[in-house]
């Protein structure tokens, strides 16, 4: 098999145009959602809310500026084929380095160290995650993601006992407890199983599937439409002002766990959810 070389430079330069187009144009599965969530939308005042929120996204993406003023922390997903070799220089260094170049002209987020809360002064350092697999592909998945819904995530390892209907609980909890404050429409990243950091990377792993995609399981699949179906009763509505559309996906990834316990993790994504895909081309 023939190692593939890659510089890191080329990396660099793509991750940085992928950055720059996310900030103003959102996914167009996302803004697809939208537009049949504005039509079946039964409150006159949600409905409104979507148009707006419509309206927002097609300015932005006219004009080029930020669909939302919280242009978030970086985080970068790699599936790096394990016949790849990468040249010119450091990887994780071009990452930083397209991070910084794609927030020049955005909003610097970023403290060195969440005591002490000095700004880096762009937005570095972003989140990386790495996953080896067959082949001499590599997919990177990036993710703006702005921390009004962040804040409102949970995590907790429950005992296997609570089963799916506590599972349920959980997520429904999460999803009353953010209330207006995640920026409703959502989007709901549930993880299931692994261990206490496996859970929250599964939870925010399910906010980069494409919108509405079912998980492969069956029962996962199921599971997703039930509290899909339970959020959108809870009549919180577009930005919390009531209606039917309090999520427009929820995607479950789950993992393996040990006999005793039953870890969940619920991320939820906002209104503006920039992420993105990419391949690095011959």
């Amino acid at each position: 098999m023939m190692i593939r070389q890659i510089s890191v430079n080329r990396v660099q330069d793509a991750v940085r145009d992928l950055l720059i187009e996310l900030a103003y144009r959102l996914p167009a599965d996302y803004l697809a959602a939208m537009h049949v969530a504005r039509e079946e939308e039964p409150s006159s005042l949600g409905g409104d809310i979507l148009t707006m929120l419509l309206d927002n996204a097609a300015y932005a993406e006219a004009e080029r500026i930020p669909t939302c003023q919280d242009t978030g922390m970086a985080i970068l997903f790699l599936e790096v084929g394990q016949d790849v070799h990468f040249c010119d220089g450091d990887l994780n260094q071009a990452l930083h380095a397209a991070v910084e170049e794609a927030y020049r002209d955005l909003r610097k987020s970023v403290v060195d160290d969440p005591l002490l809360r000095r700004n880096t002064g762009d937005n570095t350092p972003p989140i990386i995650h790495y996953e080896i697999v067959p082949g001499d592909q590599v997919h990177i998945t990036a993710l703006m993601k702005g921390f009004g819904a962040e804040l409102m995530s949970r995590l907790r390892m429950m005992p296997p006992s609570e089963g799916v209907e506590g599972v349920k609980r959980f997520v429904l909890e999460t999803v009353k407890l953010a209330g207006p404050n995640a920026c409703p429409p959502l989007i709901v990243g549930v993880g299931l199983g692994g261990s206490f950091d496996t859970v929250a990377l599964l939870a925010k792993k399910a906010l980069i599937r494409p919108l509405g995609e079912p998980n492969p399981q069956p029962h996962l699949a199921q599971l997703e439409r039930e509290l899909l179906e339970s959020i959108n009763d809870l009549d919180i509505g577009p930005q919390g002002f009531g209606g039917m559309t309090t999520a427009l996906a929820v995607h479950v990834e789950a993992y393996a766990t040990h006999i005793a316990a039953l870890p969940v993790a619920v991320n939820l994504n906002c209104s503006a959810p920039r992420v993105g895909k990419l391949r690095i081309e011959d």
